[in-house]
């Protein structure tokens, strides 16, 4: 049996083949047993709950989506392993720092710069510097290019942007395939 290769898609081609009934499987699947789990129960008119949650929800969001197979898959479980371990230490840090076993902090507000004008890779960005305790993304500031984030605790601020940066921003760049030369930062080719 030989594999099928299949042709990459371009943005706003319709989805052919099982991705038309489930244009993000993830999600789909996502929803399906998150549903499945809230009503603690396997009962027929649950497992049509969803499915038809399944079907229905990304493919209403669908236009708002983008194109699911065009992620960098790899570089998505890396990422995910990763801000799982900082939200781990970062928890226990800003625990040490509350109750008073490590000397006082220094606060800081820090500006870090955007390598790129891409919406999801900057909203994401902010959201993982957010989900991490002991900093906040206040705001991402479109004019000049910069997310203005507070910090609990800063040693060294230079250091502590450029963490953020390679820990996540690259990460995030390489998920969505973001070409810094292109117009638009979007590679237009097949994945990298």
């Amino acid at each position: 049996m030989s594999a099928i290769p299949r042709e990459p898609t371009r943005p706003g081609t319709p989805p052919t083949g099982w991705r038309v009934l489930f244009p993000h499987p993830v999600l789909s699947l996502q929803l399906g047993v998150t549903w499945l789990m809230l009503s603690h129960s396997l009962a027929l008119v649950h497992l049509l709950s969803a499915l038809a949650l399944a079907w229905g929800v990304p493919r209403l969001l669908a236009p708002f989506l983008g194109d699911a197979s065009r992620l960098h898959w790899p570089t998505v479980v890396r990422l995910l392993l990763v801000v799982l371990w900082d939200i781990v230490v970062s928890n226990i840090t800003v625990a040490r720092l509350t109750l008073g076993s490590m000397q006082r902090p220094r606060p800081a507000w820090l500006r870090v710069p955007l390598a790129t004008d891409h919406p999801r890779v900057n909203a994401l960005f902010a959201s993982i510097i957010t989900t991490t305790p002991g900093t906040v993304s206040m705001t991402i500031d479109e004019e000049r290019r910069e997310i203005l984030v507070h910090a609990l605790n800063c040693d060294d601020p230079q250091a502590m942007v450029a963490d953020m940066k390679a820990r996540y921003e690259a990460p995030l760049m390489r998920i969505f395939q973001v070409d810094l030369d292109s117009p638009h930062g979007v590679r237009t080719g097949g994945q990298a």
